[in-house]
């Protein structure tokens, strides 16, 4: 079984509804949650006009590969309203896949470990109350160590 790390985030309707209702359905459609974090509420990153987020990292471990976890991840973000009109726009959910296992993948459709979590507090916040000591397998740093020495500023509160 490979340890699969994801970053959940809502910043539409009711987020933290949004956060239940995806770990339900991640844990019916590809692997029981094995450790959540808290829920962080952070500002919009990227574009900082946008509503606050909610955000929790969840771990599974599951035996499927990781293009199939996206596929289900895509599924599951669409079956909750998900649309793709523009980057980084509002969203009632979206699922990032941070690390699968010590796996290094770049795929066309799929890169992990996810290529901005190192530079993202609201990653690395939650990510960091979970697994502190994890490696990343392409930096060799700590999750602990990529949150010490982040630059990003925004604000990111746990509830």
């Amino acid at each position: 079984m490979i340890n699969v790390f994801l970053l959940l985030g809502s910043n539409l309707g009711d987020r933290k509804a949004f956060l239940n209702k995806a770990i339900e359905r991640i844990e019916q459609d590809i692997a029981p949650v094995v450790k959540t974090s808290a829920v962080y509420e952070t500002q919009s990153w990227g574009k900082t006009d946008l509503p606050d987020y909610l955000n929790q990292v969840v771990i599974l471990q599951t035996g499927l590969p990781a293009q199939q976890v996206l596929q289900k991840i895509l599924q599951i973000e669409t079956e909750m309203g998900r649309m793709r009109e523009e980057k980084w726009g509002s969203r009632t959910i979206d699922i990032d896949i941070l690390f699968y296992g010590d796996e290094v993948i770049n795929d066309p459709n799929l890169t992990v470990p996810h290529p901005e979590l190192h530079n993202r507090r609201f990653t690395l916040e939650p990510l960091g109350m979970l697994a502190p000591d994890f490696i990343h397998p392409v930096l060799n740093k700590s999750v602990l160590e990529l949150k010490n020495n982040l630059k990003d500023n925004l604000i990111v509160k746990k509830l």
